[in-house]
């Protein structure tokens, strides 16, 4: 197999690449290259120091397996409370009931249970958490069913949870495609709602109609990007060791993308857009093709019903253009009760670009939870 590759096909696995990028990102249209007038091997040079600059997706638990009802391995981490410093109203606070409740942490397309990290590091030894890794994203293997479908997902959740906390109340957290995956956990399983969930908090995620979201662009072309796109995923899909070449060779167009559709504040600390480059860039072009599918199809807007009644948490970045503040205010609305948080300044991974507002919600949530789902 040839190393070389004609000018006209570097170009197009370069624009391929950063496509991929699009998508990683949520969006599916191009944005200007910024700062053209740095050298590339500058930028290069800073992308590595940035990649050795602070903590960030540094924080490990006890690793656990969990196996799918496919066969797939699902890996996790577990963090017990230490029995100190509880969150005010749970029961590690108040020394009340038989098993602590587990808060589970779902993350989002073409990230990794990481993107928690500053609510992993606030809440570490004050309550038991459970954060896992998607199928084909982390640690976790991909599996053989493709396209993969939020049902799917559900179901993972399902295995994760009877895995790493198979008794006392639970608190689900879902952010963007984590969101939806919690939604399909309580459209299959409306009875482990009722049992043993004590609170849900959903943040930056949709119950449906993303064919609607425009990513801040004309509607129009992103609906006809939207026709042709599986096909093009498809067929990069059987090319992913180019189109992760051309990837690379567009590094400074992906970063753009990255930091478009994931933060909004101009004061974001470079080392996090980096490290949101980081697991962005991680997840393989065929994998990406066979999540692509799936939200298209996402349609639970129904399933909220399952969480009425209980502590609710609906949060999102007043910018993102990924997931709109107008679906996570449909979620609201759908949960009569539910706190409803939009922060301003924020983008699409709020959870890191404003920690402090997410883990500050979070807290509450927990406060209000804590008692178990029989006792609130």
């Amino acid at each position: 197999m040839g190393e070389t590759t004609g000018g006209g096909g570097w170009r197009r696995a370069g624009f391929a690449g950063a496509a991929i990028g699009v998508l990683a990102a949520g969006a599916a249209a191009g944005v200007a290259v910024e700062r053209l007038t740095v050298g590339r091997s500058v930028r290069q040079k800073a992308r590595l120091a940035l990649d050795a600059t602070g903590p960030y997706g540094t924080l490990r638990g006890t690793p656990g397996r969990a196996l799918a009802d496919d066969g797939t391995v699902l890996a996790y981490e577990t963090d017990e409370a230490d029995g100190t410093g509880a969150v005010e109203g749970t029961d590690e606070a108040e020394g009340a009931g038989e098993a602590p409740v587990t808060v589970v942490f779902s993350h989002g397309f073409c990230l990794s249970q990481d993107s928690w990290h500053y609510q992993r590091a606030a809440l570490r030894g004050r309550v038991r958490t459970v954060f896992w890794d998607q199928r084909g994203h982390g640690r976790s293997a991909r599996g053989p069913e493709e396209p993969v479908t939020i049902d799917r997902l559900g179901r993972d959740l399902k295995a994760v949870i009877d895995a790493a906390a198979p008794e006392g109340p639970l608190v689900l957290v879902g952010h963007s495609m984590g969101g939806m995956t919690v939604m399909a956990l309580a459209d299959r399983y409306p009875e482990l709602i009722r049992d043993r969930v004590a609170g849900v908090a959903l943040i930056g995620t949709s119950a449906g109609r993303l064919e609607e979201v425009s990513y801040g662009l004309p509607l129009a072309g992103v609906n006809a990007v939207r026709r042709i796109l599986p096909g093009v995923l498809r067929a990069l899909g059987s090319q992913a060791e180019l189109v992760e070449k051309g990837r690379r060779a567009t590094a400074d167009l992906f970063a753009g993308l990255v930091k478009k559709y994931s933060f909004a504040s101009k004061d974001v600390d470079p080392a996090v857009v980096r490290f949101a480059e980081r697991m962005i860039e991680s997840v393989p072009v065929d994998v990406v093709a066979a999540f692509y599918p799936a939200f298209g199809a996402h349609d639970k807007l129904a399933a909220l019903a399952a969480f009425r009644g209980l502590p609710a948490l609906a949060l999102a970045g007043d910018q993102d253009l990924v997931t709109p503040a107008s679906h996570t205010e449909a979620i609201a609305e759908a949960l009569p009760g539910s706190r409803f948080v939009i922060v301003p300044d924020a983008g699409h991974l709020v959870m890191l670009e404003r920690p402090g507002a997410v883990t500050d919600a979070l807290a509450a949530l927990l406060a209000g939870a804590g008692e178990g789902p029989d006792n609130g």
